[in-house]
């Protein structure tokens, strides 16, 4: 479903993606992993559209997205979950869905039985719809992250990108967020996941990318990376066995 071949990314003079080299598949969770500042945001804004590849190609579905601007890729039925959530905190939660609600592509399903629309999204997050009517800053950490997650689906997605959904959360709430990424994947749902809590997203992924210093250094199947010590250790910060 999503090719990456040889990205290069940029931030001003800084060389952060350094030819980038991956695959998605459809209907699967696959888990890009990497210590923090290792260029995972990076590649999920390249992927996007909101910090454009300098060089190589990235495509989605049979089509070259690489310079498309956001409006266009989001067309193409990507969607994004933001690290650290962006939601807008000046709308309402229910301002903050309707904003990014769209019907289903008519040529594609991304494998549900229902389309997603925003009492879908309240039955996911009941919480969601007690607090409809409170602007974003009046939420919690976690009921951001439900607002974020809820925003992405609306947008009826072929791919859902989560960048770092962990991040700054109780360990309940990622819990949660867990059970709810092998939902959606249960329902066909194609899902890149940034994370840097590796042994989170080991549990969830069919397939798994290890990033250090802008390059996919690492892809294997879940259980293989988690038993090379090597790779754990010095690249994603695991605790080896024989240390404890």
């Amino acid at each position: 479903m999503l090719t990456v071949t040889d990205v290069h990314t940029y931030y001003g003079d800084s060389h952060v993606l350094q030819g980038v080299t991956m695959t998605a598949d459809k209907g699967v969770v696959t888990a890009v992993l990497g210590r923090n500042g290792v260029g995972k945001t990076t590649l999920c804004r390249s992927l996007v559209g909101l910090t454009r590849a300098r060089e190589g190609r990235i495509e989605f579905d049979g089509a070259d997205i690489t310079a498309l601007p956001p409006h266009q890729i989001a067309a193409h039925r990507i969607s994004l979950v933001p690290q650290g959530r962006r939601v807008f905190v000046s709308l309402t939660v229910h301002e903050n869905l309707a904003i990014a609600a769209r019907p289903p592509a008519p040529s594609a399903s991304a494998g549900q039985d229902r389309a997603w629309d925003l009492e879908r999204v309240f039955e996911l997050f009941p919480r969601l719809k007690e607090r409809l009517g409170n602007r974003g800053n009046e939420l919690s950490g976690g009921e951001q992250q439900m607002l974020a997650i809820g925003r992405a689906l609306v947008a009826n997605p072929l791919l859902m990108i989560m960048d770092e959904p962990t991040e700054g959360l109780a360990p309940a709430v990622i819990a949660e967020v867990g059970r709810l990424v092998l939902r959606l994947k249960a329902e066909g749902m194609s899902i890149l996941l940034a994370e840097q809590n590796a042994a989170f997203a080991v549990k969830l992924a069919d397939h798994v990318h290890v990033m250090s210093k802008g390059r996919i250094v690492h892809s294997s199947d879940p259980a293989s990376l988690w038993n090379n010590e090597e790779i754990k250790t010095k690249l994603l910060g695991v605790p080896s066995r024989t240390t404890g």
